[in-house]
């Protein structure tokens, strides 16, 4: 089964999925706390530095002449990345560098309410405020000395601007201007060129590190029990994957002492008891076929002077009778080669054989009058059993022969693939059922056309085939060619 969803993918997706829950918290709280956006976190508990800046900002231009106020506006410009102006109520600057403030800009200015005790209008509508009296309308911290009782700082506002204005961000706090005579209403006025300098205004730097840090160290944490049950489960789908190949000596680790550890012992059992299982019915097969050879060839010595001896008029039943007799000869035979290759040690020493001469020694054996065209490099060698691989290929030029023999050329083909050699063997016959393919070579299976007195075979030949290719270290495919046809594809290690 192919994984279109992974583990690994599935926690991550989780992990992520707890982040985003976190982070809608936090919106959530923040917007609770006033709105969402840069006016509402003005308004909020975040312009309180602001209000901080600006009474710091304001205790050193108070008494200073407006050229003092200029310079020392642009040193806070200089430190904070922003520039910095003084305004009246009405827009005439009171301090800073010449600028022309953009209309929404000027418009926010002149909206200042009148000083404490005059005729106060209701706060016009605006983007970040809303109508009427907003949040922001409570009293702040005062600038300049306590006795001044004029509520200062208390009213914030921000406008974002863009083409054909400048592209900004714009503060205004208002406040009061102390100089030497009477305390003259005024608003500061910050432009500030870009979002992450805002960042950096409002110290939200600190929070942006807290947060990837959080996001860092939860990654790190979740990453060893991530990649140790993916791990994990990859050694178990690998090792289950061998085993379903029938390599029943394939054992994973059982060090772990959670459920993975106790299905790793699980598999390690199962595959224990199939490969008893599965080597005790081969080996039992084998016994009977061995102890069967000797009655069989008796029995054929025996039919032999019968039909010598017998009547005439009992030829014809002598002669199914000695058929009968041949037919279990091969199912014997077979069976004793079938039990060969799947007994024979997995550990067994493989050589390099002259794959070109291999073939062309079973194609003098086996070919009889069939067309069987070879191409397989002179100088092309396999890692393998050379009699395993031989019969191996035997049987599938025997069943080539067999079903197409009378169709256009077998072809038995090499090439080299990586450190693979691709052995085929093909043929224009009639090929087999498409729902039958993922079967050949199960002991004793063959597709239903095939089970007839004429064709034989007792469905061993491609077991016979797979069971001695897997003894040599390689892989068997079979498949139906297109338009008609059959190839089986031996894959064995480059000699």
């Amino acid at each position: 089964m192919k994984v279109t969803f992974p583990l690994s993918l599935k926690i991550s997706l989780w992990l992520l999925l707890n982040f985003v829950l976190l982070g809608a918290a936090g919106v959530a709280a923040l917007v609770s706390q006033g709105g969402f956006g840069w006016a509402a976190l003005i308004r909020g508990p975040a312009g309180e530095r602001l209000m901080l800046l600006t009474q710091s900002v304001m205790a050193e231009v108070g008494a200073a002449d407006p050229v003092q106020r200029t310079l020392t506006l642009a040193s806070f410009g200089e430190r904070y990345g922003a520039t910095f102006y003084l305004f009246d109520h009405g827009g005439r600057a009171l301090g800073g560098e010449p600028v022309d403030l953009p209309s929404p800009v000027l418009e926010r200015l002149r909206s200042a309410p009148p000083p404490r005790g005059g005729p106060r209008p209701a706060f016009g509508p605006g983007p970040d405020l809303g109508p009427g009296p907003g949040p922001d309308e409570r009293p702040g911290p005062r600038v300049g000395p306590p006795e001044r009782s004029m509520e200062e700082g208390r009213i914030r506002f921000y406008v974002r601007t863009a083409a054909p204005d400048p592209d900004a961000h714009w503060l205004g706090v208002r406040t009061r201007l102390f100089g030497s005579g009477r305390p003259q209403p005024a608003t500061l006025i910050l432009r500030v060129p870009s979002s992450w300098v805002l960042f950096r205004l409002f110290d939200f730097q600190a929070w942006l590190v807290a947060a990837g840090t959080v996001f860092a160290f939860s990654v790190l944490f979740w990453l060893p029990l991530v990649h140790g049950i993916t791990r994990a489960l990859k050694r178990l789908t690998a090792a289950t994957e061998q085993i379903a190949e029938g390599k029943f000596e394939t054992r994973v680790a059982t060090g772990r002492r959670d459920e993975l550890g106790h299905l790793g012992e699980s598999i390690n059992s199962m595959a224990a008891r199939l490969d008893s299982l599965v080597n005790g019915q081969k080996r039992f097969l084998g016994d009977v076929a061995h102890e069967l050879g000797s009655p069989l060839g008796r029995l054929q010595v025996a039919i032999e002077i019968l039909e010598s001896r017998s009547d005439p008029g009992l030829a014809s039943h002598v002669s199914d009778v000695r058929e009968e007799v041949q037919q279990m000869t091969a199912l014997v035979h077979e069976l004793l080669t079938f039990t060969k290759a799947g007994l024979r040690p997995r550990t067994a020493e493989l050589e390099s054989v002259d794959l070109r001469k291999l073939v062309d020694e079973l194609i003098a054996r086996e070919a009889g009058t069939a067309r069987i065209a070879v191409a397989v490099a002179a100088d092309l060698r396999v890692r393998a059993d050379a009699p395993l691989l031989g019969r191996a290929l035997g049987n599938l030029v025997r069943n080539a022969v067999r079903y197409a023999g009378d169709h256009e050329p077998i072809v038995i083909d090499a090439r080299v693939d990586g450190e693979r050699v691709l052995l085929s063997v093909d043929d224009h016959g009639p090929g087999v059922p498409p729902e039958a393919l993922s079967r050949l070579g199960e002991p004793f299976y063959r597709p239903e056309a095939a089970r007839t007195r004429e064709t034989g075979g007792v469905g061993l030949g491609l077991a016979i085939v797979r069971s001695a290719v897997a003894a040599c270290g390689g892989e068997v495919h079979f498949a139906n060619r297109t338009p008609r046809g059959f190839r089986a594809e031996l894959r064995l290690l480059a000699g």
